[in-house]
């Protein structure tokens, strides 16, 4: 998608050899009218799947999923990292390493919002190794529901996730894909 292409270009900043700092609008401050863009491209490469929610990982991933949410007309479900005594005991759980933070979290989401009549749309920030997108189609697995794709707004294309994920036969759309970032420069797949 070129208009996130130059965003990243334009305010996106390289932090070593595989960090890239684009808090400014897509993660921490959100560009809402670039969600709305980002929303309407994935309603084109997955309205044929017939999705019925689409799922995310909190937090960067929920607001793209929101807006994303209002063209396929379908509720979003986040799975939490963090316990709560809000939450309902009965979810289903998998285990996510987070390549931004370094650590192991046990992901949740109620039994309530997910069963085997669905069709799920994974959409989240970033794809680096693939486990958040492997946690969360681990989810939908154990629901019974079917996982209709994986959208991701920006993909790491020089880290293992997603060869990964496609290899496992998942239906992975980016909307950009960085096939490097060396020297505080990025360069992106076609």
């Amino acid at each position: 998608m070129e208009l996130l292409k130059q965003r990243i270009l334009k305010d996106g900043r390289v932090i070593g050899n595989d960090i890239l700092k684009v808090d400014s609008f897509l993660n921490h401050q959100m560009d809402v009218a670039l969600f709305n863009e980002m929303g309407k491209e994935f309603h084109k490469q997955f309205a044929h799947k017939n999705i019925t929610k689409i799922l995310t990982i909190e937090a960067s991933g929920i607001g793209i999923a929101c807006i994303a949410a209002q063209y396929f007309n379908v509720p979003v479900i986040f799975a939490k990292k963090t316990e709560s005594r809000n939450l309902d005991s009965d979810a289903y759980l998998s285990e996510v390493f987070s390549f931004t933070k370094g650590k192991t979290y046990t992901i949740r989401v109620s039994k309530n919002y997910l069963n085997s009549e669905d069709t799920i749309l994974i959409i989240d920030d970033f794809l680096a190794n693939g486990k958040a997108a492997l946690g969360l189609a681990h989810i939908v697995e154990q629901s019974g529901a079917k996982l209709g794709g994986i959208g991701i707004a920006v993909e790491k294309g020089f880290q293992d996730g997603g060869k990964l994920l496609r290899e496992k036969g998942f239906d992975v759309k980016s909307l950009a894909i960085i096939s490097s970032m060396e020297n505080g420069r990025l360069s992106f797949t076609e």
